[in-house]
């Protein structure tokens, strides 16, 4: 046999080696995260429930997943180990953040251009608002205007015309 046939064996081979060896790195990252878990760490499981690390044994982790609600799960059934902001963040809704002597910007442009005190002042704006209803009143005008477009159009016939 020549080189020429055996190497796409080769390529094939050595691709099969690169795929197994990414795999085993990401196998050793994922378990060195769980091996890194302590008590108090937040954690989110493979099913997408976010919990707090209550005791770690060597298969199986405790976690507290709300008020008298003690749970066991397998130590490979953890999906992530999350630092305290991000688990704060997800399940408290509590936003860190590092400048926290700036000035807040507004979500809207009426806090910037009025004072608490102009707004109060201002009167009520309480006009009725025309979504393109038509009153009562200009409906008959509607309804002979109607009348006059359909005179002026040509009338339809049942398909015998005297032009063929």
């Amino acid at each position: 046999m020549s080189l020429l046939t055996l190497l796409p064996f080769i390529v094939l081979i050595g691709a099969m080696f690169l795929m197994t060896r990414s795999a085993k790195k990401k196998q050793q990252q994922a378990a060195d995260m769980r091996n890194q878990m302590q008590p108090g760490s937040g954690i989110r499981t493979i099913g997408g429930m976010y919990a707090t690390v209550k005791e770690v044994n060597e298969d199986t982790v405790l976690v507290d997943a709300g008020p008298g609600v003690d749970l066991l799960f397998a130590k490979n059934a953890i999906g992530a180990v999350l630092t305290d902001d991000e688990y704060n963040r997800i399940v408290h809704g509590i936003e860190h953040d590092l400048k926290s002597d700036a000035d807040i910007v507004p979500d809207d442009a009426s806090s910037l251009t009025e004072t608490d005190a102009s707004a109060a002042d201002a009167p009520a704006d309480d006009k009725a608002v025309d979504l393109g209803k038509k009153d009562a009143a200009d409906e008959p005008a509607a309804d002979e205007a109607a009348e006059a477009k359909t005179d002026a159009e040509p009338k339809k016939t049942d398909g015998d015309s005297e032009a063929k």
